[in-house]
């Protein structure tokens, strides 16, 4: 395990050092498909070591598959070749569905893959930490229930989504406890669906119930980052009553409005468009915006750049390359 307040330290003052998140690309070096890899726990242990060992990145991440939890409460998912599986349909239409959902036990389906792709990888990285990937409680309820009912639900029948966001929360608290015992050092909570919300709804059925996952689940040796890659500016004050060790935010946003109004004690992570820009652009693109968002933000001494989002699988490696080229040359000529 790691000491959590150590390793803030030195990620503040090793700002080259980024944490995109990033681990479906490493399928290309392995010449694997993303298919092989969200079922294979020894596959995505290889691939974190992989990424580890290529870029220097601050940590090791697990995969950001946001369909592993609903899968284990019996939601149907489609897989892809060479996409992140996705949820089909509903678990949930109506309120006594939402009654006699039970919460399921952990290792039913993939998440016995994922926790134990967890704990090989810790076999393997053995110079940085390794962060899990969970999926958020109303991130969750939204796959369970359908996205549009569970927006229409928060306003018509809000009792119905807590019973959901109860049994979801439950589960979410089970599966960090998991990779926390398969020796995970932190997680990445994902919560892009609140990003949908004003702050009255976000705070009843969003942050409330995350702010009970992290009591539940951290310590001082734990890391809890929490990530939305929605419009969060005006969710600013119920995000932040969360108290997560580390925000990650996406391109939805102006970074700096963040930055402007965050704490300086609160590390904010973010925010190059991995679908836009580093899936689609070119290299040299790809270095110019990279350089822009770090001239513009580095003067904020809680600012670590990173993607917005999960990295696409088929994103160009010679666009990681650029990517991390980009930070290493700016903080290098601003040391000279």
């Amino acid at each position: 395990m790691i000491d959590k307040q150590k390793w803030l330290n030195k990620i503040k003052e090793n700002r080259n050092e980024s944490m995109p998140i990033l681990t479906f690309p490493g399928i290309q070096a392995l010449g694997i498909t993303v298919n092989d890899l969200v079922n294979s726990a020894t596959l995505q242990a290889q691939v974190m070591a992989h990424i580890a060992k290529t870029y220097p990145m601050s940590a090791a991440l697990s995969m950001m598959d946001l369909s592993v939890e609903a899968e284990e409460f019996g939601a149907k998912i489609r897989f892809f070749p060479m996409e992140v599986p996705t949820v089909i349909g509903a678990v949930i239409n109506s309120p006594m569905d939402a009654m006699t959902l039970m919460v399921p036990q952990l290792g039913n389906k993939r998440t016995k893959t994922y926790v134990e792709g967890v704990r090989l990888a810790k076999t393997l990285i053995k110079d940085k930490p390794v962060f899990a990937g969970v999926i958020g409680p109303f991130s969750l309820a939204g796959r369970l229930m359908d996205m549009t009912e569970i927006m229409v639900n928060s306003i018509m029948d809000p009792d119905m989504v807590h019973v959901t966001l109860e049994k979801a929360t439950a589960f979410i608290q089970r599966y960090i406890l998991a990779f926390k015992t398969a020796g995970a050092d932190g997680i990445i909570l994902a919560e892009p669906a609140a990003g949908l919300l004003s702050p009255e709804i976000c705070e009843k059925f969003s942050s409330y119930y995350i702010r009970k996952i992290k009591a539940a689940v951290s310590d001082s040796d734990f890391l809890f980052i929490y990530h939305n890659c929605g419009n969060v500016v005006p969710l600013k004050d119920t995000i932040l009553s969360i108290d997560a060790d580390v925000y990650h935010f996406g391109d939805h946003i102006d970074l700096e409005d963040m930055l402007k109004i965050f704490p300086k004690d609160k590390l904010i992570m973010g925010n190059i468009s991995p679908a836009m820009l580093l899936k689609k652009q070119d290299p040299e693109q790809i270095k110019i915006q990279v350089r822009a968002l770090l001239e513009r933000l580095s003067p904020y001494d809680n600012f670590i750049i990173s993607s917005g989002c999960d990295i696409p699988p088929a994103t160009p490696l010679e666009n990681l390359d650029a990517y991390f080229e980009a930070i290493d040359e700016f903080y290098s000529n601003n040391r000279k």
